[in-house]
């Protein structure tokens, strides 16, 4: 597999600290198995990793992934070992899985997220409906994907204290892809079925902040076991609230925490000889889609911001009003696909890395978000020929060599004899990830 081209000026400190990495793969490994006696993992998540070489971490984590259908299908197979373990933590005895998806059915690629993993579900052994609670589907419709595929999506109701379709169908087991921006529905309050992710773990009352304190906790921990800086992996953070950028109230307050925060960053690149120019991203607090999101390199940006910006950081996803954000040290990508910037995003279920793909965006900077409109998807080794199907025997060697890089949860198998294997930077990528995700874990247990 092709993997993305570091900067020559960032190789050696990427190739130090993978080194780091691989040489702790046991003691990692074991570490993360107590972990997760200690805490159960969300149901699934996506992270999106930054590398700048000298410093790599999980900067955004979702509860309520899209983004399946941009996944490689051949690691269907791992998917769905995950999905089986998922699905019966949730309820042992489930047999189905109602899916509940977002609203927005005009996003043809959105409803292809969802045409995969229902399938991944399927795939899983489980019957999977799909329905939802938008009011303006009053009957079962037949929705196509952007591939041309079908999804049937149906009106969700309820008697009593359970969530069911028309003809009675009502697992155990609810799985949202709805991540609750415009609120918790009533239809979902107080059902007696499982509902996973929880509904506090929606935008409704979940905070990113939330989520990198209890992320700080798994950082320092993590540092210690394997004695590096926490500051390698761990971006500074503060929360700003009381905002209101139509009115440019608080406004003050935000250039102040820009200010230290980028005095912060400066004083940690002085003592590490690094050479770069300090950035933090100011993001909505709650909300997600890239949405509400600035790049900052000085105090000044936030001092009267133009209607255009302040338009921008006003309102998010659902028209959600922005009032408190998060001011978050920027970490550069120095990864390159093509010559265009690009990040990892890694996905998970359960516990299991289940795959990931390249976020590319052409039109951005190494120091810009770039989960943005014109941003395109590489998937992890994309190049492997779908299992299943037809293949000479040199085809099925290949694909096999290929899947002996990945273990049974999904991660990549470190080769510490070969620095210069990709599957060592993919499963550097998966502990960032798998951070995260227990970071998550913690978060939606202290704040449920």
């Amino acid at each position: 597999m092709k993997l993305p081209e570091i900067h020559t000026e960032y190789a050696n400190y990427l190739r130090d600290f993978e080194s780091k990495i691989l040489q702790n793969h046991s003691k990692i490994e074991t570490w993360f198995r107590q972990q997760w006696k200690q805490h159960q993992p969300p149901f699934y998540g996506s992270v999106d990793i930054r590398n700048a070489g000298y410093k790599m971490a999980s900067i955004d984590m979702n509860l309520f992934p899209g983004g399946f259908n941009n996944l490689n299908p051949n690691f269907i197979p791992l998917a769905t070992i995950a999905a089986q373990d998922a699905v019966e933590r949730a309820c042992e005895t489930a047999k189905s899985v109602l899916l509940i998806p977002e609203n927005h059915t005009r996003n043809t690629f959105y409803l292809q997220n969802v045409y995969a993993l229902a399938n991944i579900l399927r795939n899983a052994g489980f019957d999977v409906r799909i329905g939802s609670f938008n009011p303006e589907l009053t009957q079962s419709t037949e929705f196509e994907t952007a591939l041309g595929d079908k999804v049937l999506i149906e009106p969700l109701l309820r008697t009593r204290e359970r969530i069911h379709l028309a003809d009675g169908f009502s697992p155990c087991f609810i799985l949202l892809n709805n991540d609750l921006s415009a609120g918790v529905p009533d239809i979902l309050r107080g059902v007696s079925q499982t509902v996973l992710p929880p509904l506090h773990g929606g935008w409704t009352t979940r905070r990113k902040t939330h989520h990198f304190e209890a992320y700080n906790q798994i950082a320092k921990q993590f540092a210690d076991l394997i004695q590096i800086d926490e500051w390698q992996i761990n971006p500074y953070f503060e929360q700003i609230s009381g905002l209101n950028f139509q009115e440019r109230e608080g406004e003050d307050a935000l250039a102040d925490a820009v200010e230290r925060m980028l005095t912060k960053i400066q004083a940690k690149y002085d003592e590490k000889g690094i050479t770069d120019k300090p950035f933090v991203i100011v993001k909505a607090d709650a909300g997600t889609y890239g949405m509400g999101v600035m790049s900052v390199k000085s105090a000044d940006e936030m001092r009267g911001l133009n209607r255009k910006n302040r338009n921008k950081m006003a309102k998010v996803k659902e028209g959600l009003e922005v009032s408190e954000v998060i001011v978050q040290e920027g970490i550069y990508t120095y990864e390159t696909l093509n010559g265009a910037v690009s990040e990892p995003v890694v996905y998970m279920m359960d516990r299991f890395v289940i795959g990931g793909f390249f976020r590319v965006h052409e039109g951005r900077k190494n120091d810009e978000n770039l989960n943005a409109g014109g941003m395109v998807f590489v998937p992890l080794n994309q190049s492997i020929p779908n299992a299943g199907s037809a293949q000479d025997v040199e085809t099925e060697t290949e694909s096999k060599r290929i899947f002996a890089q990945w273990d049974e949860m999904g991660m990549a198998r470190p080769n510490a004899d070969n620095p210069d294997c990709s599957s060592n930077r993919l499963y550097v990528y998966g502990v960032m990830a798998r951070l995260s995700l227990l970071a998550a874990a913690i978060e939606l247990k202290e704040t449920a």
